[in-house]
């Protein structure tokens, strides 16, 4: 079976399904409720990058399918996700989708490094999420669709067999570096903080933000064993500032260096990517940093998603899986 992205309408994307095909789907609630069983998994997110331009495509669906065999496809609550990859075959590649808003999210983020076999097999996804004007108001969902049942405190996975002699690359696109700021270490591993260590020195970190005119677009970035990970902002309150990914205890991060005119640094680096990859996914953080709206993001499409993860959560980075020739 040959690889496949783009929109799809709900008949089409039932179409895929009752042939058989594997595939990971993302839409909003209404239309991820109208599919049949089958061998899928979805969330919610009505934004994607499409050959036609990213955007908020709320009578359509983004349908992925890599091409690749199933192993098995399950729902996990938090008791059950930390041995989630003794279900994936020893070689092949896990498909994870997490909703946003939730204990189980924060449970992937916070403890997944230790999870058994971690790093070990490979694992990308996405979070789902809902449309911005519905924030606060709406659960993020997803769904299991080889027993047509939805969560919004569960994560679902397509566990992918790989065949024989097949091999995947997993690589992250991220467009920002450490800046040349102070060095902030924080005590403790959380999605929120009050105090931290800048340069060594205690601060309440939502003061040192205002003090320095900071700006909560730019994450804060710190080297996770080699790699350039991105926290970013969410909120910035009186005395606390709250985290879409959580700060770990004792790893030394930096403010991001400013990026000038970012929608056309970052569209630049995308068009980089000559072939299309088997998956991607992007940040909501970016799409509206950037102002993507309509923008075409040469070979990548994918689910605009609020969290991406390549092994671990991620934020404001592209993630992609190309396959290894």
């Amino acid at each position: 079976m040959k690889p496949f992205s783009g929109l799809l309408s709900p008949a089409e994307t039932s179409e895929l399904i009752r042939q058989g095909r594997a595939l990971i789907i993302s839409g909003t609630a209404e239309l991820l409720s109208q599919l049949p069983s089958g061998n899928w998994i979805g969330g919610t997110t009505p934004y994607a990058m499409t050959r036609q331009g990213a955007g908020q495509f709320p009578d359509r669906l983004f349908v992925q399918s890599l091409g690749l065999a199933v192993a098995r496809i399950r729902a996990y609550d938090r008791e059950e996700l930390p041995g989630f990859l003794y279900d994936a075959p020893e070689h092949g590649l896990s498909v994870l989708i997490l909703p946003s808003a939730s204990d189980i999210l924060e449970d992937y983020a916070q403890q997944a490094p230790d999870y058994p076999e971690m790093y070990l097999k490979p694992v990308v996804g996405w979070v789902a999420g809902v449309p911005l004007e519905q924030l606060g108001r709406a659960p993020a969902l997803t769904f299991d669709g080889s027993t047509g049942r939805q969560f919004s405190d569960q994560a679902v996975v397509l566990h992918h067999a790989l065949e024989p002699g097949r091999q995947v690359d997993i690589d992250i696109i991220n467009p920002f570096e450490p800046g040349e700021g102070p060095a902030v270490r924080f005590e403790q591993t959380g999605f929120q903080v009050e105090s931290c260590l800048v340069d060594g020195q205690p601060a309440n970190f939502a003061r040192f933000i205002e003090q320095q005119g900071i700006d909560p677009r730019w994450p804060l970035v710190a080297d996770y064993c080699g790699a350039m990970i991105n926290v970013s902002i969410q909120k910035v309150e009186a005395d606390r500032v709250q985290f879409y990914a959580p700060v770990f205890a004792g790893v030394e991060y930096r403010f991001a260096r400013p990026i000038e005119h970012f929608r056309e640094r970052f569209l630049a680096e995308l068009s980089e990517q000559r072939e299309e990859p088997l998956f991607g996914c992007n940040c909501i953080l970016n799409y509206l940093h950037a102002g993507l709206e309509g923008s075409r993001t040469a070979a990548l499409s994918g689910p605009i998603a609020f969290g991406e993860i390549a092994w671990q959560l991620l934020n404001q980075t592209v993630v992609l899986v190309r396959p290894v020739e």
